[in-house]
């Protein structure tokens, strides 16, 4: 993806409409990836790249109303279709680049990202700002809520050897940003690796 701003806004903007109604079976698969991330009542967490906003809901189901939930998008549009679906509601939505979140160091519990790596330009130094507003223990969910294959086939493309979420890459990846993989799925109903902040 191109580290332009203004392009990834424009591929934002011209979809964040229609988005959800493209994808309205995903649901399901967002509330187990975020089971999955293993939050407590009380917990810190953000929806890096949050777009419209559909895991907001089951993150705040799992910190409870004594968490703090957070969904960060650099497209307003996306915003502006999450609070026209309510999302605002479950946490604090933020306009803000993810590679320099306006975050305090080690203050979450968790990052939740949904689709979102592709779309990195830099994910070593993406990644490794991930780390950076994440506690020491705290964790990282990447998901998807298709596999790589099924993705692929969508999009009418092949996988290639440097896609970044195959295990490999990822592995290699996640370790020179500040992670730990624990965990890695990918089948044709989901994607997702889970990581522990390294200490």
């Amino acid at each position: 993806m191109s580290d332009d701003h203004a392009h990834v806004q424009e591929f934002f903007t011209a979809r964040a409409a229609e988005w959800d109604s493209k994808f309205p079976d995903d649901g399901p698969a967002y509330a187990t990836a975020v089971a999955d991330l293993g939050l407590r009542a009380g917990g810190r967490v953000l929806d890096a790249g949050c777009g419209t906003g559909r895991a907001l809901a089951p993150l705040r189901a799992a910190v409870g109303p004594t968490g703090m939930v957070l969904g960060a998008d650099l497209t307003p549009a996306m915003l502006a279709a999450a609070v026209a679906a309510g999302r605002d509601r479950e946490g604090a939505l933020l306009l803000a680049d993810v590679a320099a979140l306006p975050l305090r160091s080690e203050c979450l519990d968790a990052v939740f990202a949904a689709g979102l790596i592709a779309h990195l330009p830099r994910p070593v130094e993406n990644l490794r700002e991930f780390a950076r507003v994440v506690r020491p223990g705290g964790r990282l969910a990447l998901f998807h809520p298709i596999g790589r294959a099924a993705l692929a086939a969508r999009q009418g493309r092949q996988i290639t050897p440097e896609d970044l979420r195959a295990e490999p890459n990822l592995l290699a990846l996640l370790s020179r940003s500040g992670w730990r993989m624990t965990s890695y799925v990918d089948e044709d109903a989901r994607f997702l690796a889970l990581a522990v902040r390294e200490s």
